[in-house]
């Protein structure tokens, strides 16, 4: 059987399979990172047998790729959204507020991602690394004139988004140590809501001109 391909028309079933499989694949490699799941793995936790996988994908790599281009994708977008023309602080801060929505309704990608760098970066195709690089430049480019203008304080723009990435992602890649400290199973919708008035708070302190 030849694997259907992206322009192919797939059937519902075959599209279920795929979503299924990209699921459990998405539990294990962001449980075990890239180098410590298997094929095995994702057919076990899939209920698919390993032949019926690589039907769909060429193999563990195939399905690993696929995966973090959509991260990428999802993480990417609302970087490019950061409108110039809104107000300098409120576009700062929707951002804020998407990237801690995303690792409270993602946790798992942002793992699979932090599992990813902490190896190195090594599978992230240069592609995906050069459009990361012009949005970010794009983005401290409009953090640039705005501070220049006066509608914002004067931040390194870098530092700006490492410590955005930092303080929001770390709700999903470190909630086990969340939850130890907090004495919850899980982190909930009162401990996200508690995060984004801090948040919220810390850097439109930092933010304002």
């Amino acid at each position: 059987m030849t694997a259907p391909t992206k322009t192919a028309k797939q059937s519902r079933i075959q599209r279920k399979n795929r979503k299924i499989i990209l699921e459990a694949a998405l539990d294990v490699f962001s449980a075990h990172g890239y180098r410590g799941s298997t094929l095995d793995q994702i057919a076990e936790q899939s209920g698919l047998s390993k032949p019926n996988i690589l039907y769909y994908f060429q193999g563990k790599e195939a399905i690993y790729q696929h995966l973090l281009a959509d991260i990428l994708t999802s993480w990417l977008e609302p970087l490019a959204a950061i409108d110039s023309d809104g107000d300098a602080v409120e576009e700062i801060i929707a951002y804020v507020k998407t990237k801690l929505d995303l690792s409270q309704k993602h946790p798992r990608q942002s793992r699979l991602f932090a599992n990813e760098i902490l190896q190195g970066a090594r599978r992230i195709s240069t592609r995906s690394q050069d459009h990361l690089k012009v949005l970010v430049e794009e983005t401290a480019d409009k953090i640039r004139a705005w501070s220049a203008a006066g509608r914002l304080a004067k931040v390194d723009p870098y530092h700006l988004l490492f410590s955005i990435w930092a303080s929001t992602q770390h709700y999903a890649d470190f909630e086990s140590q969340i939850t130890m400290i907090l004495g919850q199973d899980a982190l909930g919708d009162q401990t996200f809501a508690q995060a984004h008035v801090f948040l919220d708070m810390q850097f439109r302190r930092l933010l304002a001109p």
